[in-house]
């Protein structure tokens, strides 16, 4: 830098500064725009240029002219203009390389020739060459593409020069424009305080890296405070200039990179959304939705679920929610558990369920107006020091299910527009994957209801306990294939039936309860020691006959007192084996010489009975797969753990009942549902069969 140029008020740009930059340079001087000044770079790319002459003698080749002319409009009005789309120069021009392709950009400065143009290029050589042969070279078209981008936005904004003891002069104007505050001549508070206060430590540390032995390029992307009051986010490049192996000084740009940033965070928020769409049910959904805009757009974001009826009637009445999810940012406290729990809201998020718009409410730090949050996560935003509170309705298929709250703590500044924009999308954009996931769990509570409601307490039986337990999958999908029956029958024996129906669904359940009810009928009209497989046959052709299901395993047992024994006889339809505990004695699986087919398969098939005496203190266990079947395990290993399960139960003397309970909680995490039906005698029946 020199003196002010003459009448101008502009220092003057000393030319020289620019002889060891990387990209090319060129200043012209006068209305003539006679050159004055250019670098080896520009030499190297453009060929040898005389100096002293006017720009329509030295840029005499026709692909000049577009040039030639922008000179003449950057002199003119003194503004700065850019030309994006590659040129290419003819390499006409004596001692010119060859065609070489590039943009340039002219500001306006002043020199000590006077008023006049600096021109900036840049090669995108290597870039054009790459589109032309994307195919074999696409990676790198993407890399020159990352340096186009970079080096447009290095000459398109402020450009600054630092000295090394940390005294900084702009050359190409804009910070105060851009901030609403005059240029700093140094980093001191006042500038920091311009800077995003999660980003200060930041850019403060990647300076002092660079700077360091061997100093090395400062690349930097923060958010500053604008002249409006948001923020947004810029880039800082700068490069050392060496002088006998020291940083004489750095020269540097601050470009507005807001755009690019917006889009590319825009790209990763809505890949983190698509993993709701492997969400198993409605919490893993909405706490994929919170994690998907935590620490990017809020501190720390919650889903409350509102109750299946929407809003209460009246104005008055108090709206419950239940805060389903939740995520927050590291280095915030804990969040309080999940209670599942639904607690009152206030009348504002009322009003924003009711009118289905989003709300920013902004107050001091730590103080969040009461009535807005339920009181456990209005203390929490408290001892955070939240600044403000963004509450966004959630609509699927014109209903209200449920609102986010996210809130910017730690004395954080607000979410600017362009955030809640951007909120709103990613929002926006899992409302489908949301709705599959609410329909889901709709279908499974209304499969497991009506399982539940036909799987009806077990019958009491004179001389024996008889207990029965189901239990649904921990998944979302897997619901409603699995049932067992009991039944006593005229004659005084019991008995019991377990089965899976294939699929987990809607359809499975309205399966299960045909063919139960249609076995109840057929059980009580069979009698005689053959009765179980006569009993699935007659089953078998009546399935068959009216295409109930596509595919049925079971267990039919039937079991008549004698004496101080029962006989117990069964057939088994390709169903597990079941499993009988010895009073005395280890376990055994009664597999007799294996299963007959499924039903659904074979309905002429002649099916076997099998048949074994229980005496007082003998467990018949009858179960569905889902106790034994683990993923990347053979069966026989489930077979082996459940027999091992129900001895350790045996031997703490537990009753029928809690033997069977204690079976399903060992299965709780497995991915199908699981049923059990046990019999066991307890005293001699009492009188014999007729």
């Amino acid at each position: 830098m020199r003196r002010s140029g003459k009448g101008t008020g502009v220092p003057e740009l000393e030319p020289e500064v620019f002889d060891r930059v990387v990209v090319p340079v060129a200043m012209t001087a006068g209305p003539d725009h006679v050159l004055v000044y250019h670098n080896e770079a520009f030499r190297d790319l453009f060929g040898p240029r005389r100096l002293g002459l006017p720009a329509r003698e030295v840029f005499d080749e026709p692909a000049a002219a577009g040039f030639l002319a922008m000179l003449d409009d950057v002199f003119g009005d003194r503004t700065a203009r850019q030309v994006t789309s590659p040129r290419t120069t003819e390499g006409t021009a004596p001692g010119a390389p060859g065609p070489r392709h590039f943009v340039y950009s002219c500001s306006p400065v002043v020199t000590r020739h006077g008023p006049g143009v600096l021109a900036v290029a840049i090669d995108t050589t290597v870039q054009v060459t790459a589109v032309r042969h994307a195919e074999e070279l696409s990676e790198q078209r993407h890399q020159a593409l990352q340096r186009y981008e970079a080096l447009m936005s290095a000459v398109n904004q402020i450009v600054w020069v630092m000295q090394p003891t940390g005294e900084i002069q702009e050359l190409v104007g804009g910070f105060q424009d851009f901030t609403g505050i005059p240029w700093r001549p140094v980093i001191d508070q006042e500038w920091l305080a311009q800077v995003h206060p999660y980003d200060r430590n930041r850019l403060v540390h990647t300076w002092r890296e660079a700077a360091a032995d061997p100093p090395s390029m400062f690349v930097c992307t923060f958010r500053m405070r604008t002249a409006t009051g948001t923020y947004r986010h810029v880039q800082s490049r700068a490069v050392p200039i060496m002088h006998g192996g020291e940083a004489a000084e750095w020269i540097g740009t601050t470009a507005d990179v807001e755009d690019q940033w917006r889009n590319r965070l825009r790209e990763r928020l809505l890949a983190r959304v698509a993993t709701v769409t492997a969400a198993d049910d409605v919490p893993q959904a909405f706490a994929a939705v919170t994690a998907a805009v935590v620490p990017e757009l809020a501190d720390v974001c919650a889903v409350f679920l509102l109750p299946p009826q929407g809003l209460p009637p009246g104005p008055e009445d108090t709206l419950m929610a239940t805060r389903i999810a939740a995520t927050a940012r590291d280095g915030l406290p804990e969040l309080p558990p999940l209670s599942h729990e639904p607690r009152p809201v206030g009348h504002i998020a009322r009003e924003v369920v009711e009118s289905r718009r989003p709300r920013l409410l902004t107050f001091p730090a730590g103080q969040p107006p009461p009535g807005v949050l339920p009181e456990l996560s209005t203390k929490w935003l408290r001892e955070t020091d939240a600044t403000s509170i963004t509450l966004v309705p959630i609509v699927i298929e014109a209903s209200v299910v449920a609102f986010a709250a996210a809130a910017a703590c730690n004395n954080s500044p607000a979410p600017g527009p362009a955030d809640l924009q951007l909120l709103g999308e990613v929002l926006n954009e899992v409302r489908d994957p949301l709705r599959q996931a609410i329909e889901l769990q709709r279908t499974r509570q209304t499969a497991l209801t009506l399982q539940r409601a036909l799987l009806t307490p077990t019958p009491r039986v004179p001389g024996a306990q008889l207990s029965a337990h189901y239990q649904p999958a921990s998944r979302t999908a897997e619901i409603g294939g699995d049932w067992y029956d009991s039944l006593v029958l005229p004659d005084g024996s019991v008995t019991l039936t377990i089965g899976d129906i294939a699929g987990h669904d809607l359809d499975a359940a309205t399966s299960m309860s045909q063919l139960r009810s249609m076995l109840r009928v057929i059980a009580y009209d069979e009698s005689g020691p053959d009765a179980p497989a006569r009993s699935l046959t007659r089953l078998d052709r009546v399935v068959e006959g009216l295409d109930i299901a596509p595919l049925v395993t079971a267990v039919h047992t039937c079991l008549q007192p004698d004496g101080d024994r029962w006989h117990a006889a069964w057939s088994n339809a390709g169903h597990p084996p079941p499993l009988l505990l010895p009073a005395a004695g280890p376990p055994r699986f009664l597999e007799g010489e294996g299963p007959d087919l499924p039903l659904c398969v074979a309905p002429e098939l002649t099916r076997r009975t099998w048949r074994h005496e229980l005496r007082a203190g003998d467990t018949l266990l009858l179960y569905t797969d889902g106790l034994i079947e683990v993923p990347g395990t053979d069966l026989s290993e489930g077979m082996t753990a459940l027999a091992a399960q129900a001895v350790r139960a045996r031997k703490e003397g537990a009753p029928l009942a809690a033997l069977c309970a204690q079976l399903l909680a060992a299965a709780a995490d497995r991915r199908d549902d699981a049923a059990v039906i046990g019999f066991r005698p307890t005293a001699p029946p009492g009188r014999k069969p007729r």
